[in-house]
């Protein structure tokens, strides 16, 4: 069994602590941003939304490496010795706890000091364990924290992302205090930005025939939670694995019950459970975007544009009137 396929679970085994990592002496002023590539300070992010962040309040003031290259799942991330020696070398690492052990085991190899612990920038929430979710025994010996259950996909509720947002712009300010003026502004522009996609989604979602929608990969708890909407996984902890008779047969009578027209597959992990499930059930079968990595693949260019795609999917899927 490959045990890393368990981590994104919404009924994650420990608590996912989103942190950001700052590894330059905080103490001096400016130096963080004086031994940078070009002047430039030196983030390296875990994944996609870590580095879309960064991107985006750091603008040209900083230098963005990211561990998760695209068309990687991150969950199955594993670092080569010369990029996790590369992490004790970046002025500010941004990760989310919990999702990539890889990345987590790296941190604390790397003898991280400075960290800034953002669990408190947004509220994690458990939600739910679904058929197939309980995997507590199976994890044995994984440490997520202390928040037992907790859902790591923060990313995808546009509101707790601008919250993020802010931490992570407190952060960069803290590292290069030379630059807080524009890490500020360029943060109130993301968050505004952020607050927009939100109002997209709300009236975008506000009356649909039906608020049911089935997806491979749990990762949508916060975003069903957001626009009132009821997820369903087929098989919650690993989107590879079977579903159970079961829970086909569960799914089966939710879909007629709710009136589920359509089963939502990802870009980065098979396809192969969804469309299954749709042809026993006569549904179709889209995509909705975790946004865990860009990819040619992806229905956009950066964050942004894929959910924006995500919302039309959504749309579409459960009869927006």
């Amino acid at each position: 069994m490959n045990v890393r396929r368990l981590i994104p679970s919404t009924a994650l085994a420990g608590a996912v602590a989103l942190g950001i990592v700052s590894l330059s002496a905080c103490s001096g002023t400016s130096d963080a941003a004086d031994k940078g590539s070009d002047g430039k300070l030196d983030v390296v992010a875990s994944f996609y939304p870590m580095q879309y962040l960064a991107e985006q309040i750091g603008g040209g003031h900083v230098a963005v490496d990211t561990l998760t290259k695209p068309g990687v799942e991150p969950h199955d991330l594993e670092l080569k010795p010369k990029q996790i020696g590369e992490l004790g070398e970046a002025d500010v690492v941004l990760y989310l706890k919990g999702i990539q052990p890889a990345v987590d085991d790296a941190i604390a190899q790397a003898g991280v000091e400075n960290t800034v612990d953002a669990a408190t920038l947004t509220k994690l929430e458990e939600h739910g364990t679904e058929v197939g979710h309980d995997h507590a025994g199976e994890e044995a010996g994984h440490d997520h924290g202390s928040e037992a259950g907790a859902d790591p996909h923060i990313w995808l509720d546009p509101v707790k992302y601008a919250e993020v947002a802010q931490g992570v712009g407190s952060a960069l300010e803290k590292a290069d205090p030379d630059h807080a003026a524009d890490y500020r502004k360029n943060t109130e522009a993301l968050v505004k930005k952020l607050g927009d996609l939100n109002t997209e989604f709300e009236t975008g979602l506000k009356n649909t025939a039906t608020k049911t929608f089935i997806t491979t990969h749990s990762a949508f708890g916060y975003l069903a939670e957001r626009y009132g909407l009821e997820q369903e996984g087929i098989t919650g902890i690993d989107p590879e694995s079977e579903p159970s008779p079961a829970r086909v047969k569960e799914l089966q009578d939710i879909a007629k019950k709710d009136k589920v027209s359509t089963v939502f597959f990802e870009t980065l992990a098979s396809d192969k459970t969804a469309k299954t499930l749709a042809g026993d059930t006569g549904l179709k079968t889209d995509v909705l975007d975790p946004l865990e990595g860009i990819t040619d693949k992806s229905k956009g260019d950066d964050y942004i544009e894929v959910m924006q795609s995500n919302l039309a999917a959504l749309k579409k899927a459960l009869g927006a009137k």
